[in-house]
Order: C-alpha cells, then sequence, then structure tokens
C-alpha cells in the first residue's frame, strides 16, 4: 500500500500544471509568437517565442527556457523579460499537460517535450551551439536530459536538485524515498558528461531544494561552470534578486564567446 500511495503522491507533487493563462506575451509589448508543434510521440504542444532585436549583436543566440513544476508558460514572462534584456530570443514551452499542451506530464514525456522545442528552434535557423537550455527547478532535470541527447551551446541551472529522489529524502527523511521514488530526474548524474558552459543559480535561502543540491551540482561538472548565489526562497530569486541575477547571466553569458 506505501508504494502505491508514494507513487500517487510523488506525481502529485512534482507535477501541478494549470491550464488557464494569466497573462499573455502581449504584455511584454514586443513581437512574439503562440505556436503550436508536435511532440516525438505525437503529443501537440504549445510554446509562446520571442525573437531577439534584429540590431542585437546576440540574435544567433536563443534560450530555451525550460519551466518548473507548477504553472505554465503564462506564468514565466518574468524570466522571459530579463532573458531579452541580453538580446536574446527565448522559446518557453509548455510540458504535455500544462496550459494548452495535450496529454499527461510524465518524466520520459518531458524529456521529449524539450526534444521537440529544440528541434523547432534548428527548423527555425538556430544553429545547435546557439541554443542555451535554461532549466528551472524540475525543468533543471529537463534541461540537462536534453544536453546529454541534443547539442546545445550552454546550460543555466536555477533551483536545481541533484535527483528528484536527493530532493524528497530531504524533505520526508521519515520515509524510504530514494526506495520508493519512479521519477528520477537524476541531474547529478548526467552532469559530468557535458562539456558545455554551466551556470548554477541558487540561493542559501530555498527551502523546498536546499543549497547543497547547487554544490553537489557544481562540483560534478568538468567544464566551464559558475556557481553564483542567489536571494529569496525557492520560486523567488529572479522577482527579489534581479540584480544578482542579471550580473550572473552577464557573466555566463561571457563564457560562450567564441574561444
Amino acid at each position: 500500500m506505501l508504494p502505491l500511495m508514494w507513487h500517487r503522491f510523488e506525481r502529485s507533487r512534482a507535477y501541478r500544471p494549470k491550464r488557464e493563462w494569466v497573462i499573455t506575451g502581449a504584455a511584454l509589448a514586443r513581437p512574439w509568437e503562440d505556436l503550436y508543434f508536435a511532440s516525438g510521440d505525437g503529443v501537440r504542444l504549445n510554446a509562446w517565442y520571442f525573437p531577439a532585436n534584429p540590431d542585437s549583436p546576440r540574435r544567433e543566440w536563443v534560450v530555451l527556457l525550460c519551466h518548473g513544476n507548477g504553472g505554465n508558460v503564462s506564468h514565466r514572462l518574468g524570466t522571459v523579460a530579463l532573458l531579452l534584456e541580453f538580446g536574446l530570443s527565448v522559446l518557453v514551452f509548455d510540458y504535455r499537460g500544462y496550459g494548452r499542451s495535450e496529454g499527461i506530464p510524465s518524466e520520459a514525456g518531458t524529456y521529449l517535450d524539450a526534444q521537440a522545442a529544440h528541434a523547432w528552434l534548428r527548423q527555425r535557423g538556430f544553429a545547435a551551439a546557439h541554443i542555451i537550455a535554461f532549466g528551472e527547478s524540475l525543468g533543471g532535470g529537463v534541461a540537462t536530459e536534453l544536453a546529454t541527447r541534443e547539442t546545445v551551446g550552454g546550460l543555466v541551472l536555477q533551483s536545481t536538485f541533484t535527483s528528484l529522489p536527493d530532493a524528497g529524502a530531504d524533505l520526508f527523511p521519515w520515509l524510504p524515498v530514494r526506495w520508493l521514488s519512479r521519477l528520477r530526474y537524476d541531474t547529478r548524474a548526467k552532469l559530468a558528461a557535458l562539456t558545455v558552459p554551466v551556470l548554477v543559480l541558487h540561493s542559501r535561502a530555498d527551502r523546498l531544494v536546499p543549497f547543497h543540491h547547487a554544490e553537489r551540482n557544481f562540483a560534478t561538472l568538468r567544464g566551464p561552470r559558475l556557481l553564483r548565489e542567489t536571494q529569496g526562497d525557492h520560486n523567488d530569486s529572479i522577482r527579489t534578486d534581479l540584480a544578482n541575477t542579471r550580473a550572473a547571466l552577464g557573466e555566463f553569458l561571457e563564457l560562450l564567446k567564441p574561444g
């Protein structure tokens, strides 16, 4: 009985989608596209695309934003606006079961969904090496898996756990979470194979994913890497600590220059 109850509870905590938009991309008062594409297994997915300004020196770069486990694309305009400040294009998509994307969330499904978003950017004309995978929280696990399956130019992990069972064990130390868990999102195990530049952003005040997850992820990396601290709780760093987040992203983008 305990494994079945845990599996139901685990899914309810891991995936907290919202179907209704709270705002649209028009709120940023700049060009944007509301679009659809199909995942590898045929699930229809929704995404918003924001092109860089035509005269931006970074217009050939694009951020593929893999959001966290709650809400939908309409809750990410703050992050999108910050990334657009750097002259980058941004594609933010909804996993299956989120927003206007069809289907039911699953770990394997989120990986396929990120690959489909990557493929859409390639069809749009972006070089694979100019795609930056940006993962928020659970999205860091998705973005890391994407970087093992497809070519990317860089990876950003914001408030990301080492693995979902590790995060669960921190929250429920009295339960055999690592034995019970079916969902893995084993970020740390995959990072050692990456050679692209990686930025790890995390707050010591994060009460959901403690800072030691960031330290362990960072220690695993072998390529160019940055670990930068932000302020605020798990979902607050961009909203409440824009200055440090902006500075860290600026440093990271310098790592992506040729040579």
